[in-house]
């Protein structure tokens, strides 16, 4: 025994210490076989796949090289570094593959970015690691006297764990007068050992035989087990039992509930008594197994489920069943029953997503990969075929691919995250059973953002009015632009769009933030300066690459009553607003002393002027129009009117808050004779002034209303270039033109005066009395000339 211990044990570690040779199989369709002898030790290499597949070693971690979907892949693993395939624990063939001839252990490894699958089949080999045993240590037969010589009785099978080679192969029995032994192969059952009776028993001569049975595999050297048998000779009982059917076949649906009949069988024996009483039980040879699947009553012979019949796990079994009667020296019959499993369709379709890129960016090519989708079914037939579609109303399309119950899901469509970010595609497989069964497995796809939209402005173009005389570096307008993408794609910086150009140097004073679009003026503007402009502002998202777009900013001033009224007529030599008239003694009524003549650089309102007495010496003697700034006399004089008069004329805007200027006429009352050479100097000195205020006050008008026209022309021309109206606060006046102040030169007698006021329609003036704008057209018939400069 201790030689037999050694030999097995130096059998083992030659077995387990020798790896076999990998061999690579197959190529086709990415799949190689290893074979690989079980218990060998954990981190045994069984193969190089990245060597054996051309795969690149360095890119086997970053695309996350590894064995996914494998019911066995606790058993092995794969190193990320090098690709080698390794033993992850001892594998014990038997627990593994239990009742398989070939062991094959199925791998799908799965490469990423780009998708990659590869089969590998590892096959595991048997080495002779398990002694043969018997269900007993010894056993004991009971046999009639009478039983004739070639009489056979089938024994208790020995069981080894290993398989091929390594099972019993044969067994072999002491040597004995009265007994021989022949094996029954019964293929996927084992070897049967049958006792045959090779020549007559006699009770009296010996009432029992010992026998020693010892089954061998087929190792080297070859391991053994043993029974001992005892065989008692009876008497006689020289009639056994005979079923009605020489064949016992039987079909039977898997899932059958415990209990079903699967089939009653009958055998009758002609002895009486005992000896003719028939007991019915299964084989000692049958397999432990299938006496937790079926039962057998032993008086009725109905064999009936037990357990748990599955197809997918074994469509037929064939059972040995024995009629035995009980006579002394019981007589048995043997029968094998053949049942067959009808599948059903119990099983439903299992999905399987093996890889899945739960994003893709919208702009992927039709036919794009989201996600590699198995589909198994356990069932076999029509029951086992699955037919898998997606839900409807997705851009992606289920592709087949060249094995069977492989499919690819696909972009066919083009994608847009604007329009959907994201979707759920729900899987549908479905069997052809009747009734089918069916399965659904849902993913959702994320699609993610790129950078195919460029800002867009809430307003195309902008127009903003802005008061004169505003804060320096405070906030006067802003824009907005939104971008339909997303994170970086969709944040918005800007600025303002400066070429260098004579009509955009007024954007060197403004200042943008980049963030929100505020724009800064960092200094105050002056309407009087500038009325409008025109400049773009660019927003630009932070893509890679980024998209822009600019939009047109229109910029009006607004007026501010911030200019004071200006005296022009009267101004002494030292610019002071004080002057001296001399008129004769002898004037009647009604006579024009003098004019004051003053502007506002304002329009409007700010820059309409009205003229009042502030201070005079007799209130009864002279009279101003508010309107045009005339004194004239109210009365004749008397000899007792003092010869000088102090006339203050305050000259005042019509603005909210208005502004104001004094003027001081000296009014000298003459005789006659002076009063003429007076007025001879006098009237040469004003028309040569007037002259020169005339002149300067056209160039002045001029400047005013070209840059005021060239500012209405732009706005008509934006206002055609959009759909969307506006109107500005200085096209709501008919008759403004956007001029400082404006001139009416008119004659009375042989002087010729010039009023300076707001703007007014040609051919019109103002009459005391007026309201607001209200402008009242003169009489054709009166003999003054109007005339509007």
């Amino acid at each position: 025994m201790e030689q037999r211990g050694c030999d097995a044990r130096r059998a083992r570690g030659y077995l387990v210490g020798c790896v076999v040779t990998v061999l690579l199989l197959s190529v086709a369709s990415a799949q190689i076989r290893y074979s690989i002898s079980e218990e060998v030790n954990e981190g045994t290499v069984v193969g190089n796949i990245a060597k054996d597949l051309g795969l690149d070693k360095r890119t086997l971690g970053d695309r996350k090289y590894r064995i996914v979907s494998s019911n066995a892949d606790h058993l092995f693993h794969v190193n990320q570094n090098d690709g080698v395939l390794y033993v992850s624990q001892k594998i014990d063939r038997e627990e593994v593959c239990a009742m398989i001839s070939t062991c094959l252990i199925n791998l799908k490894t799965v490469l990423e970015n780009p998708l990659e699958i590869h089969y590998v089949v590892v096959e595991v080999l048997d080495i002779n690691d398990h002694s043969p045993s018997f269900p007993e240590k010894e056993t004991t037969l009971e046999m009639s006297e009478s039983v004739t010589p070639g009489a056979r009785i089938q024994l208790k099978a020995a069981r080894d764990p290993d398989s091929g080679h390594f099972s019993v192969q044969h067994y072999k029995l002491n040597d004995n007068d009265h007994f021989r032994l022949e094996v029954k192969d019964k293929g996927e059952d084992g070897k049967i050992p049958i006792l045959v009776v090779k020549k007559s028993l006699d009770r009296e001569t010996a009432g029992s035989h010992s026998l020693l049975l010892t089954a061998l595999d087929g190792g080297k050297p070859p391991k053994s087990g043993e029974i001992n048998i005892l065989v008692n000779v009876l008497d006689i009982n020289d009639n056994t039992p005979v079923f009605y059917k020489d064949v016992y076949s039987v079909m039977l649906d898997e899932n059958s509930p415990v209990g079903t009949t699967v089939i009653e069988v009958n055998a009758t024996d002609l002895d009486d008594g005992p000896n003719g009483e028939v007991v019915y039980s299964f084989t000692n040879s049958i397999n432990q197994r299938l006496l937790k699947l079926f039962d057998i009553n032993p008086l009725t012979g109905e064999i009936v489920v037990k357990g748990l019949i599955d197809y997918e796990e074994r469509d037929q079994y064939e059972i040995e069943i024995r009629a035995s009667d009980k006579g002394l020296a019981p007589l048995v019959t043997e029968k094998s029953v053949m049942i067959k499993i009808v599948d059903v369709n119990d099983n439903a379709p299992v999905i399987e997503v093996t890889s899945f890129s739960n994003s893709i960016p919208e702009d992927s090519r039709l036919g794009t990969t989201v996600a590699h989708i198995s589909v198994n079914d356990l069932d076999s037939g029509l029951n086992g075929k699955v037919i898998c579609s997606i839900s409807d109303n997705v851009p992606f399309v289920l592709s087949p691919s060249s094995q069977d119950n492989m499919y690819s899901l696909v972009t066919k469509s083009p994608l847009d995250r604007e329009r959907q970010s994201k979707y759920d595609v729900t899987i549908i497989a479905k069997d052809s059973g009747q009734p089918s069964s069916s399965s659904e497995k849902r993913i959702i796809v994320v699609v993610s953002d790129v950078n195919d939209n460029s800002p867009e402005f809430s307003l195309s173009p902008y127009t903003f009015y802005v008061t004169e005389a505003n804060e320096p570096g405070a906030s006067v307008f802003s824009v907005r632009a939104f971008d339909r993408d997303e994170t970086d794609n969709a944040l918005i910086s800007y600025y303002i769009l400066r070429d260098g150009s004579k009509d955009n140097t007024v954007t060197s004073f403004l200042n943008i933030h980049t963030e929100n679009g505020d724009i800064l003026a960092l200094k105050s503007f002056d309407f009087e300066t500038l009325k409008t402009f025109q400049f773009q502002v660019v927003a630009t998202d932070s893509g890679t690459p980024s998209l822009s777009s600019n939009v047109t900013v229109n910029v009006f001033i607004l007026d501010q009553n911030d200019n004071a009224p200006v005296i022009l007529y009267p101004v002494s030599s030292n610019g002071s607003a004080e002057g001296v008239e001399e008129i004769p003694r002898n004037v009647n009524a009604g006579h024009l002393v003098t004019k004051v003549r003053a502007y506002d650089a304002d329009i409007g309102y700010n820059g309409w002027l009205l003229f009042s007495l502030q201070e005079v010496t007799d209130h009864s003697l002279f009279g101003l129009d508010r309107y045009t700034g005339q004194i004239r006399t109210l009365r004749s004089f008397t000899e007792t009117d003092e010869a000088q008069h102090k006339l203050v004329i305050l000259v005042k805007d019509n603005g909210n808050v208005s502004l104001s200027a004094t003027a001081t006429v000296i009014v000298k009352v003459v005789e006659p004779k002076e009063a003429f050479a007076a007025s001879d100097v006098k009237s040469a000195t004003m028309d040569e002034e007037d002259n020169n205020v005339t002149f300067y006050l056209m160039i002045t008008l001029g400047s005013v209303s070209t840059l005021f026209l060239i500012s209405i022309i732009v706005l008509i021309a934006m206002q055609c270039s959009k759909s969307t109206d506006y109107t500005s606060k200085y096209l709501q006046e008919p008759n403004y033109d956007g001029t400082l102040c404006h001139s009416i030169q008119y004659r009375s007698g042989e002087k010729r005066y010039m009023l300076v006021g707001p703007r007014m329609s040609v051919g019109s003036t103002i009459v005391p009395g007026s309201h607001a704008n209200t402008l009242m057209l003169p009489d054709r018939r009166t003999a003054g000339e109007v005339r509007h400069i």
